[in-house]
């Protein structure tokens, strides 16, 4: 209830301090206060202070764009423009009879050639994966057949499916068995 007395108190010092200035002078102020003067300049150019969006995320984009073309286009477009200027592409030539070519000597370009060589794995890597995937299937679809054997054996012959089976560990098993001997002993049939 503080509050609101002290608010109403601020209001009819306001109201008081208020009836002071002139209505004319008040407009005049509140027509000004609409547009932001500077006073630093100095008597030099105009005192509007014109109020305009931000441009930051402009400047962002446009420095990002270049940092980025200058760390990857620029070096990129040396090492292409050297590559095809001062190496250039490979040549066919007799190889020897005992000598087997790697599989990146098969490119024609450079840079083709360094890529197959250190960045890509080799066809016959692709390929072995690849037969091992096939492999893999292969072993799927076959323990799929058998599970399907297994189900038409069982409707066939009227059996149940055992899902409450427990395998049992032998070392409980032995322990038992142990015990029973122990107890038959003492009993000495």
């Amino acid at each position: 209830m503080a509050i609101f007395s002290s608010l109403a108190r601020s209001g009819a010092i306001s109201a008081r301090v208020g009836s002071v200035f002139n209505k004319p002078a008040l407009l005049e102020a509140s027509k000004n206060a609409l547009v932001s003067t500077r006073s630093m300049s100095g008597g030099h150019g105009p005192k509007n202070f014109t109020i305009t969006p931000s441009r930051f995320q402009w400047h962002k984009f446009k420095d990002l764009f270049h940092y980025y073309i200058m760390i990857g286009l620029i070096p990129v477009g040396a090492v292409v423009f050297y590559t095809n200027v001062f190496v250039g592409p490979a040549s066919l030539t007799e190889t020897p009879a005992d000598y087997t070519p790697k599989h990146w000597e098969y490119y024609r370009h450079p840079i083709s050639r360094f890529i197959s060589r250190y960045i890509l794995p080799s066809p016959q890597q692709e390929y072995e994966k690849m037969l091992h995937h096939l492999h893999e299937e292969n072993e799927k679809a076959m323990i799929r057949a058998l599970e399907k054997q297994v189900r038409e054996k069982m409707a066939e012959r009227n059996d149940y499916q055992s899902y409450y089976y427990r395998p049992a560990i032998g070392k409980y098993h032995r322990v038992a068995k142990e015990a029973a001997e122990e107890l038959e002993a003492l009993r000495g049939d």
